[in-house]
């Protein structure tokens, strides 16, 4: 037999175990999912940081982005490890929210002029993804926790909190100088 953390489901309550069954199954397709979906949304980011890094005129950007991709390989590990707990393979499934999200940077980068403006942009765009992944990460450790997947739950959590911190020096960095770098640009 299975083990709770393996297979996400536990015991049900006396009177309604078929429907908590039913339900806890659908729970756990919906989790899956959802995990194939960010796992395919971080991978894409793997390509898509070299090339903020790239456009990026601020050496405080640049190392910014350089140490979140870092991050990144490391969160795919986590997200691997997660895969592996459920005893699946990790796979992908096209995120259609962070191939936007891409885009949207790339046009971005296309539309600015290097330096200033462009960084602040860069900020957007990237602030635009922690956002989209602090969502993921909090509603998949929210599902583990839900399905007794306490190992899971850990390394998800693990994950949220690095993409919170990277929102925050995000804030940080634009409103300590890019952002005025951007404005002073402006009125030149």
């Amino acid at each position: 037999m299975k083990s709770t953390e393996q297979n996400g489901t536990s015991p049900s309550k006396k009177g309604d175990s078929t429907k908590s069954n039913i339900t806890k199954s659908q729970l756990h397709e919906l989790f899956v999912d959802e995990l194939k979906d960010i796992y395919w949304a971080e991978n894409a980011l793997t390509k898509a940081l070299p090339k903020m890094a790239e456009n990026a005129s601020s050496p405080e950007l640049v190392e910014a982005i350089e140490n979140h991709l870092e991050e990144t390989e490391g969160q795919i590990n986590k997200l691997e490890q997660v895969f592996e707990i459920l005893g699946q393979e990790a796979e992908g499934k096209k995120c259609e929210a962070m191939a936007g999200l891409i885009k949207e940077g790339e046009s971005i980068m296309e539309n600015t002029e290097q330096g200033p403006q462009r960084d602040a942009g860069i900020i957007s765009a990237a602030q635009k993804v922690e956002h989209y992944e602090i969502a993921s990460y909090g509603t998949l450790r929210t599902f583990a926790q839900t399905l007794g997947l306490t190992d899971a739950a850990l390394l998800l959590e693990e994950i949220l909190e690095e993409e919170k911190n990277c929102d925050n020096a995000l804030t940080d960095l634009a409103e300590s100088t890019i952002n005025a770098s951007a404005l002073e640009e402006d009125l030149d």
